[in-house]
């Protein structure tokens, strides 16, 4: 595995496109199904880690990039965007979301 493999990132489709539109030459491959899986989760982080120190104006952002990087992983496990809502539905309906911000804090 050279370099460029080892420390690469996932980066956006169009990102080389962007990159030879500023004058430079990017380095890409396409990565196999396993790493690019490995990658992705990673990404999430990335992203997710981003989103918790991003301020209120730019958490919008950082928050849809996070849904891009989970559509992706969906669409890697065969689910589609439909049918990820499907299930979030499902489970929001047998224990509830989150919008009644309830704090547990252990059992009596």
């Amino acid at each position: 595995m050279d370099s460029y493999r080892a420390s690469g990132k996932l980066v956006r489709d169009r990102i080389p496109q962007i990159i030879r539109e500023d004058g430079a030459e990017p380095v890409t491959y396409t990565a196999a199904p396993a790493e690019y899986r490995s990658r992705l989760r990673d990404k999430l982080g990335e992203e997710v880690a981003e989103f918790l120190t991003a301020d209120e104006d730019a958490a919008p952002e950082e928050l849809a990039d996070v849904l891009e990087v989970v559509r992706a992983l969906a669409a890697d496990l065969g689910i589609d965007a439909e049918q990820l809502e499907k299930i979030r539905e499902t489970k929001a309906s047998e224990r509830g979301g989150f919008a009644e911000r309830i704090v547990w804090t252990g059992n009596c």
